[in-house]
């Protein structure tokens, strides 16, 4: 699967770039929200992804060298292991609970209440590799109403994440729907990454071995309409993160979106 997001990666996409930040066009539907401690409040939503300032671009520009194929290779062996000891590290403390979800995904709420014959003792929770484990055999087939994929893809290597959706596809109901919510393109977590951490177009190795991609919304539409899904929201999320100490406001860019499953009975082919 060729995962380059084509234009947005483009010489003529960093020349555009220079325009600046203030160029980028919004939805009328902007929306400002109660900001949380480390949040300014500002909470804009647009179908225009961040443009770069001039220094933003020339510096990604000049970053053009990829991690070797040893060396990436030695990551995707060792990605769980290193997830793993990410999360025993930082335990609850890294993802804070800001109670978005249920905000900005309405149909969470209607699934916390929707089946009254719910029984916790029934729930069943088990762990998979998304991208080679069969969700068939702890799921029955055409039988979820939701799937959230909050920042998931993005800790997938792009040559599987079309696997992973496909896998979802089964077990969803035809109508269901597939929340999303992840990095977006020039996020500023993105940009912080210095010379030799890059794998691969917009594809990025922490300092712990985790790894982490950035979205355009071009590039999901065409991931999950790849898989089978139709488009319902596909956009932008812009934030600034707040540093007071250093003094520093930087801006945050997610990619939200809601995909679901055709109505028709028919399958996609499964490669």
């Amino acid at each position: 699967m060729n995962y380059d997001v084509g234009a947005n990666d483009s010489s003529t996409s960093q020349m555009h770039a220079i325009e600046g930040l203030r160029s980028c066009t919004l939805r009328n539907n902007a929306e400002t929200v109660t900001s949380s401690k480390s949040e300014t409040p500002l909470h804009v939503t647009g179908n225009k992804g961040r443009i770069l300032t001039p220094a933003e671009a020339e510096k990604l520009m000049k970053d053009q060298s990829l991690v070797s194929d040893y060396k990436q290779q030695k990551l995707e062996r060792e990605a769980q292991k290193n997830w793993d000891l990410f999360y025993k590290r930082n335990s609850t403390n890294f993802f804070k609970d800001r109670h978005w979800t249920t905000r900005e995904f309405e149909e969470l709420k209607a699934c916390r209440d929707q089946n009254r014959l719910y029984n916790s003792e029934r729930c069943k929770a088990f762990q998979c590799d998304l991208t080679k484990d069969d969700l068939l055999e702890n799921v029955p087939p055409d039988s979820v109403d939701v799937v959230m994929l909050i920042f998931v893809l993005s800790a997938i290597h792009p040559e599987k994440m079309q696997l992973a959706l496909e896998n979802i596809y089964k077990i969803l109901k035809p109508g269901g729907c597939i929340l999303f919510r992840d990095y977006g393109l020039y996020d500023h977590a993105m940009l912080r990454f210095k010379s030799g951490h890059k794998l691969g177009p917009n594809f990025y190795v922490r300092q712990d071995g985790t790894r982490s991609f950035f979205f355009s919304d071009e590039y999901v539409a065409q991931l999950l309409t790849s898989a089978g899904y139709e488009v319902l929201v596909n956009e932008y999320v812009f934030r600034e993160t707040v540093n007071k100490k250093e003094g520093l406001c930087v801006p945050r860019v997610f990619l939200q979106c809601k995909f679901k499953k055709s109505k028709s009975t028919e399958h996609i082919e499964h490669k």
